[in-house]
């Protein structure tokens, strides 16, 4: 009775447990973890992103409830039962696990189940998954991020570091820069898997690489970090950009104050107020449950949200499905063909619909991939990261000019190590009687330059002499480099200072300011001896030229003279003007006698006859102004090469050090005048440096040495250096002089290392300084010598007399010559008006006497010619003594001389 009053009821239990279950729609979602999971973070992501999706759906009894199964990461059969295990329970999506390739196989199962599955990993697609949706960001898309973020910060000069090949496929548009920019220079080495990396860091530090880009697990970043800070890697002068996005969840405090530049990209915002508001809340939720969990909410991984965002993602879309059609899980047997036939929809659904978790707005493009999405790009500064900008896809932004500006700190209040030469004038030990510490133990322009920077820039700066002594040479062999350089590349020096000169080698691996003294190479030699004097030094105030013009103007006027004298009747006189009544006329200008008058006039002593005829004494006052101007400058120049001291220069310029083997030449072979000679294409450059390395013994010397063989050797050797230290030894030291003017054009600057973010305000404060004509007063200070010991000499030297040529007194020639051509104007009008008058006193046509008197003229026979008669009215006379009468015997030699009709007779 009893056993039969039950049955009824326990069909009615039964039949209102079948109404329930049809009333209550639950759907689970699986995730596979792997057993040894470090970051609890995610299954708690996962666990409450299920809770607060399930609370989401509006579809009345629909519900969503997590499966979560741990497998082991390398054990793809295990995997596989899991999977297996979860379609029978029957799920409606899948997530996980994060390892390649455990995660293939279980998207091959839910793709044989039509099963959605997820993925909140990075990873590459190669071909299409009908049944597989990944919340990643896209590679394609990612990468394009790198690129975006390098030019924002412009660098065109790093490093990439990469661990595995799917590095090389996250930075494929990275490597793929030099081709479209042939600006951009990058080295790729890959990271030893032994996690040893600091042969590796310091390579690249010898090398000169400041700026890194580094593809690794989150969980390496720190081990790159610790062992780059172990070789002094982590300092202000290196740049690290990381291109994980779970950089903010290493512990970065070791590195903090380094003022190293930390640069990376986050997918989560950590700092937003319902991200940190969401993760409380988990930790709240477990404390009550008496589970103490250690989740920080500004160390959520990306991986973990993305968990969350997984949960939200297929809650919506069962959700917007539910509206058109019942759905409900099934249980699948891995060794049957059945299928879910939601399993498409809910997939389709997906990646149709838009969520906001906590990476972000969700979606997904029309290939089906997360290609819409930002990025936080964050950098280290001294309170932790904080963000520089966001990246979308629409390009780079900042997020404020104040951490823009906070990234390049200021150099004020900065220790700085400045690292020099001892050298003089440049740096040099003081000379004092007390001990001195610190920097009081130098002085020189540098010192002094450094000083005036400290002062306005407010920074202190502690002086370190370079070990070496050399400025800075790259050795191919090691890889280094020396010197200046190699202290601030390998982080020792902040600053170098000296008569370090600005080269293209140079600026390559560091950074220098603009130039504090510009100069160029010269060659330093010893002055030359004195010139003794010549036997006939006497010549020297006129050019040779000018003596063969004088020479031929003495000549050419004595000869002219000697033929007017002939012309002109008016030098043709009696022999004793006592008695003018002779027989025959005498010209005392001979040819012997002109060129007498002419050379007596030279010298300034004349002679006892003189010219009478107009054009006679023309030639003569043209001459007697010619020999004023020219002795008077012989004169005057003669003066100054008596009481100057000529100098003899056996070479003048480098082309004449080149064109000939008796004088040694050389320089300094680590320096930048070395390479000006070893690199030029230039010739006779190229071929110097040829001479200069065949030497032996060797012509290359530091400066002290190159100066005292310069000076040792009495003009068999030459010094190339730089113009500036030449003309401070020449102004100290009377045996030096500088020869020739400067081979090239360049300047000494301050170095830093690469990137340095003080070049700047070192810059600004130069230029002020230059403007203000501080730079060129702290060279006149150490420049100038106070002692002025040469300087009589040089005044001496530089004022050294040259000779005459003939573009000095060509004038005075020219004058002459004018002279000279009037002077025979008036001869020829002389012996015109001559001709006439004879010719109408003796009753004769003008042409014949012309022709009479030419003919007398041109034998140039004697010096006497034969008087002649008077005129008729002479001839008869008046007066009581008859004082004119005709001299029968002279008209006999007249007639004898001219003949009857005026001709001269014939012997």
């Amino acid at each position: 009775m009893a056993c039969s009053s039950l049955v009824p009821l326990v069909l009615l239990l039964l039949v209102l447990e079948r109404q329930l279950s049809d009333a209550t729609n639950t759907i689970t979602i699986g995730a596979l973890f792997d057993q040894y999971e470090s970051d609890p973070a995610r299954e708690l992501a996962f666990r409450y992103g299920v809770e607060r999706a399930s609370s989401s759906i509006k579809a009345e009894g629909t519900s969503i409830v997590p499966r979560v199964e741990r497998v082991p990461a390398s054990n793809g059969f295990q995997t596989a039962k899991r999977v297996c295990h979860l379609l029978k329970v029957g799920v409606g999506a899948i997530i996980g696990p994060a390892t390649e390739p455990t995660a293939a196989h279980v998207r091959s199962l839910c793709d044989t189940k039509s099963v959605p599955h997820m993925t909140t990993s990075w990873r590459y697609r190669r071909r299409s998954e009908p049944f597989s949706v990944s919340l990643y960001p896209h590679a394609e898309t990612l990468s394009q991020t790198y690129v975006d973020i390098l030019e924002t910060l412009r660098w065109t000069k790093f490093h990439v570091l990469y661990e595995d090949n799917n590095s090389l496929v996250r930075l494929q548009r990275v490597l793929r820069m030099m081709n479209t920019n042939n600006k951009i220079s990058m080295t790729v080495r890959q990271l030893p898997a032994n996690m040893d990396y600091r042969m590796l860091l310091k390579g690249i530090q010898n090398s000169g690489g400041t700026h890194l880009v580094v593809d690794c697990s989150a969980e390496n970043i720190y081990q790159v970090l610790k062992q780059a800070q172990q070789i002094g890697m982590v300092t202000r002068y290196y740049h690290y950009f990381f291109t994980n996005l779970d950089l903010h969840t290493v512990d970065l405090h070791d590195f903090q104050f380094a003022g190293t530049n930390i640069t990376g990209l986050r997918l989560v915002n950590t700092d937003d107020y319902d991200v940190i508001r969401q993760v409380q809340s988990w930790k709240e939720a477990e404390a009550l449950r008496g589970r103490h969990v250690t989740v920080s909410p500004r160390r959520l991984s990306t991986e973990a949200a993305l968990l969350y965002d997984a949960a939200l993602l297929f809650a919506k879309a069962v959700d917007d499905l539910h509206v058109s059609r019942d759905i409900r899980v099934m249980s699948l047997n891995c060794d049957m063909d059945d299928l879910w036939p939601h399993g498409e929809s809910v997939l389709n659904y997906m990646r149709n619909v838009e969520v906001l978790g906590l990476t972000g707005l969700v979606r997904f493009d029309t290939t089906g991939v997360r290609s819409h999405f930002s990025l936080d790009v964050v950098t280290l500064l001294d309170e932790g990261l904080v963000p520089l900008g966001r990246w979308t896809p629409e390009g780079f932004s900042a997020s404020g000019a104040d951490n823009r500006t906070r990234v390049v700190p200021s150099i004020k209040n900065q220790n700085l190590t400045v690292t020099t030469l001892l050298k003089e004038p440049y740096t040099m030990l003081k000379e004092s009687s007390e001990e001195l510490e610190g920097n009081d133990r130098y002085e020189g322009i540098c010192v002094d330059l450094i000083e005036e920077l400290a002062q306005a820039l407010h920074f202190n700066y502690t002086i370190k002499p370079v070990p070496d002594n050399a400025p800075g040479k790259y050795d191919p062999e090691t890889g280094r480099w020396n010197g200046m350089i190699g202290e601030l590349l390998e982080g020792r020096a902040d600053l170098a200072i000296s008569d370090l000169t600005i080269t293209f080698e140079r600026e390559a691996v560091v950074d220098f300011t603009m130039q504090f003294m510009n100069l160029g190479i010269s060659i330093l030699y010893r002055k030359p001896t004195r010139e003794p004097p010549s036997l006939f030094s006497f010549l020297s105030p006129l050019s040779l030229r000018v003596w063969l013009y004088m020479a031929g103007a003495t000549m050419g006027v004595s000869l002219l003279m000697f033929v007017l004298a002939r012309f002109t009747p008016y030098e043709w006189e009696p022999p004793h003007p006592c008695a003018p009544d002779q027989e025959q006329l005498q010209n005392n200008f001979n040819f012997l006698n002109c060129i007498w008058f002419c050379i007596g006039s030279l010298m300034q002593q004349g002679c006892d006859f003189l010219p009478k005829a107009v054009s006679t004494r023309m030639v003569a006052a043209m001459w007697w102004f010619f020999t004023l101007i020219m002795i008077s400058s012989y004169t005057a120049n003669l003066a100054a090469f008596l009481t100057v001291e000529r100098l003899v220069f056996p070479i003048t310029s480098v082309e004449d050090l080149a064109a000939q083997s008796s004088i040694k030449y050389g320089l300094y072979e680590s320096g930048s005048t070395a390479t000006f000679f070893r690199t030029s294409q230039i010739a006779p450059y190229n071929k110097m440096w040829q001479v200069m390395e065949s030497q032996s013994p060797t012509v290359f010397h530091d400066t002290e040495e190159g100066i005292q063989r310069v000076k040792n050797d009495k003009g068999n050797f030459a010094y190339f250096m730089e113009s500036s230290s030449i003309e401070y030894h020449v102004e100290r030291d009377c045996e030096l002089s500088q020869v020739g003017g400067l081979l090239d054009n360049k300047g000494y600057g301050i170095a830093l290392p690469p990137d340095s973010p003080w070049t700047n305000q070192l810059n600004e404060r130069l230029v002020y300084m230059q403007e203000q004509g501080k730079l060129a007063e702290l060279k006149n200070k150490w420049w100038k010598n106070d002692g002025a010991q040469c300087s009589d000499d040089r005044g001496r030297s530089s004022s050294a007399a040259s000779e005459l040529d003939l573009e000095n007194v060509g004038g005075v020639f020219v004058c002459l010559m004018g002279g000279m051509v009037v002077a025979t104007l008036i001869a020829v009008v002389e012996f015109i008006f001559h001709l006439r008058d004879q010719a109408s006193d003796d009753n004769t046509s003008v042409l014949s006497e012309m022709g009479r008197e030419l003919r007398f003229i041109l034998r140039c026979h004697g010096s006497t010619k034969p008087a002649r008669a008077p005129p008729p009215a002479e001839r008869r006379g008046s007066g009581s003594h008859g004082l004119v009468a005709f001299n029968e015997a002279a008209a006999r030699k007249h007639t004898a001389a001219y003949g009857d009709f005026g001709t001269p007779a014939v012997s």
